[in-house]
C-alpha cells in the first residue's frame, strides 16, 4: 500500500538527507511533505535546537531553503511546503514566488506566536485558497514550563477558537489541524488547556469533532504524538472517528518512528479506508 508522510521537516531530529531517505525506505514511505517552520528566534523554545541540525542565520528552525535542498536532491520523494510568517509585509510575495519557481504545493507549517485569525494571517490564508494550497497549522496552549526566561511558555495560534474563526472566514481554503492544541479537542471537557496530552475517556462535545462536521474545508493531520494520543484514548472511538472523517485524514509523522502505522494497522480498518488515510487523501489534496 502506498504511504505518504504528510508532515515532516528536513534536518529534523538528527536526520540528514541520507538518513531521512533510508528511514522512509525502512517504513515503505513513498513520499514526504517537507514543511518549513519560519518562526522568529524569540518565538520558540531554545531546546528546539537539539531537534534540528542547524538553524539558519535568521534564527528560523526550519528554513524553506532546507526543504528546497532536499526536494532538489530527490524530487520524486518530496512535496515542497513553505509557510512564510504572515506578519511579514512580503509574505504573500514570497509564497507566490515559491509557488511559481519551485512548485510549492502546501503552506506549512504555520507555527507562530500569533492569533490565527489576525488580518495578516487571513490575507495569506485566502491567497492559499486562491492558489489551491492547503494550510497546515500548529496549535499549542499556554502550559506551565517552569521557566521564566526567555519566555514562561510557548503558545501557538491562540487556541481552537481563533483557529475556528479563521476556518470560517476562509471557506475556500483547506486547513489541516495539527498538534496538541487541536487534538486535545477530540474530547469535550476542560483538559485541553491544562494537559498537552490528555488521557482518560473521550467525552462528547469535542470541538475538533464538531468543527470537522461543520466545516468541509477542515482536514486533520495525524502526525506527532498528539493525534496518536487522542485516538488511543479510546480505540473504539478512534476507529469510529477515522471512519467518519476518512476522506479528510492525512497520515503524517513529524518524527521518524512507526508507531502511528502500527496503531492504524491494528484497528481493523478496511483496506480502502487505510488507502485514503495513508496516501489517497494527500494525493487528492495537492492535486486541487
Amino acid at each position: 500500500m502506498e504511504i505518504i508522510d504528510a508532515h515532516n521537516h528536513p534536518d529534523w531530529h538528527g536526520h540528514d538527507l541520507s538518513r531521512f531517505l533510508a528511514n522512509m525506505d525502512a517504513y515503505t514511505i513513498r513520499q514526504t511533505w517537507l514543511l518549513s517552520w519560519e518562526a522568529p528566534a524569540d518565538e520558540y523554545d531554545p531546546p528546539v535546537y537539539n531537534r534540528v541540525m542547524m538553524a539558519d542565520s535568521r534564527g528560523y528552525p526550519v528554513p524553506f531553503e532546507a526543504c528546497l535542498r532536499y526536494a532538489q536532491a530527490a524530487p520524486d520523494r518530496f512535496v515542497l511546503g513553505f509557510a512564510p510568517d504572515p506578519r511579514r509585509p512580503d509574505a504573500i510575495d514570497r509564497l507566490a514566488a515559491a509557488i511559481d519557481l519551485y512548485n510549492v504545493r502546501v503552506c506549512g507549517e504555520i507555527k507562530l506566536r500569533m492569533m490565527y485569525d489576525n488580518p495578516d494571517a487571513l490575507r495569506l490564508f485566502r491567497f492559499c485558497g486562491e492558489k489551491g494550497l492547503p494550510v497546515t497549522v500548529h496549535i499549542d496552549y499556554e502550559f506551565e514550563t517552569g521557566h521564566t526566561y526567555p519566555r514562561p511558555n510557548w503558545w501557538y495560534g491562540g487556541g481552537i477558537d481563533a483557529f475556528e474563526r479563521a476556518v470560517a472566514a476562509c471557506p475556500q481554503t483547506i486547513f489541516i489541524g495539527h498538534a496538541p492544541g487541536f487534538w486535545a479537542h477530540i474530547s469535550g471537557g476542560d483538559l485541553y488547556d491544562k494537559e498537552p496530552y490528555p488521557s482518560g475517556p473521550v467525552l462528547p462535545g469535542g470541538q475538533a469533532v464538531e468543527m470537522l462536521r461543520r466545516y468541509p474545508n477542515l482536514w486533520a493531520d495525524l502526525s506527532a504524538g498528539s493525534a496518536l494520543n487522542a485516538l488511543g484514548r479510546d480505540a473504539a472511538f478512534g476507529r469510529d472517528f477515522l471512519l467518519e472523517f476518512q476522506d479528510r485524514m492525512l497520515y503524517g509523522r513529524d518524527n521518524f518512528d512507526n508507531r502511528l502505522q502500527e496503531f492504524l494497522n491494528g484497528l481493523g480498518l478496511a483496506e480502502d479506508v487505510l488507502a485514503k488515510i495513508y496516501a489517497g487523501n494527500a494525493r487528492r489534496l495537492i492535486a486541487r
